[in-house]
């Protein structure tokens, strides 16, 4: 099988191996069958789509909508980076999913309004499929309510003219979509569950997006969700866009 390209950005190591492993666990993936590039930790080297089976975009703690005087040099960077690379994703319609970072990434590109309108702290929501949603391949198997982990600044408040919404939730109305055919964008994390969310939390405590004295109290929260249903849509992803080498 073609290997999946991962393109993380996290520069704390702890929790970048954290999201690593967990795309292989629930991609049911071996690690020669998931490269991944730390996009925060040099530029992108030359990739040939034809290589991979897809790609993937981890979460982020880069904010896509920030005002550019506030971006750093390497958010700068890596984002011209994906976007010269979705410019060749979108032509192809090459099989792609986005998580979290992936809305704005993917959001932006095609025209979608991202701002802070509808970030949520990070915990336990319950996503809500929509009638589109409930037909897509990617979501087949899954229930059409089911709770999952987000945490974010900044999210979709309108659609790009081209995507069909395929999930929401009550405080947060783009919680999917998917723009032709195979390029897919989540808000919810498909790859956390309560330990790894909890793991995000601690790691990502000072960073805004939520008091730091809340940290005890939402990890306690976290573990009181039964989060299994988001896990399908990697193992979908997986199963559905798999080539032989």
């Amino acid at each position: 099988m073609k290997p999946f390209l991962l393109l993380a950005s996290r520069a704390e190591d702890v929790a970048a191996e954290e999201e690593y492993r967990s795309y292989l666990r629930f991609g049911g993936l071996e690690e020669s069958e998931l490269r991944r590039i730390r996009l925060e930790a040099g530029p992108l080297p030359d990739l040939e789509l034809s290589d991979y089976s897809g790609v993937i975009v981890g979460g982020s703690p880069f904010t896509s909508s920030d005002p550019p005087e506030h971006k750093s040099e390497t958010q700068h960077r890596v984002e011209r980076e994906l976007a010269g690379l979705l410019d060749r994703i979108v032509a192809q319609d090459f099989p792609f999913l986005g998580a979290c970072y992936g809305v704005g990434t993917l959001g932006r590109h095609q025209g979608a309004l991202i701002d802070r309108t509808y970030g949520e702290t990070l915990g336990g929501v319950t996503i809500k499929l929509t009638a589109d949603g409930l037909q897509d391949p990617l979501l087949t198997g899954m229930d059409e309510r089911f709770d999952a982990f987000v945490g974010h600044k900044e999210a979709c408040t309108v659609l790009p003219g081209n995507a069909v919404l395929l999930a929401g939730s009550a405080a947060c109305p783009v919680q999917m979509f998917r723009i032709k055919q195979n390029l897919y964008a989540t808000q919810f994390h498909p790859e956390l569950d309560a330990d790894g969310l909890a793991l995000r939390i601690n790691t990502y405590r000072y960073a805004g997006y939520f008091p730091p004295d809340d940290a005890g109290r939402l990890i306690i929260e976290a573990h009181k969700h039964t989060v299994t249903e988001p896990m399908k849509l990697l193992r979908n992803f997986v199963s559905r866009y798999a080539r032989l080498q």
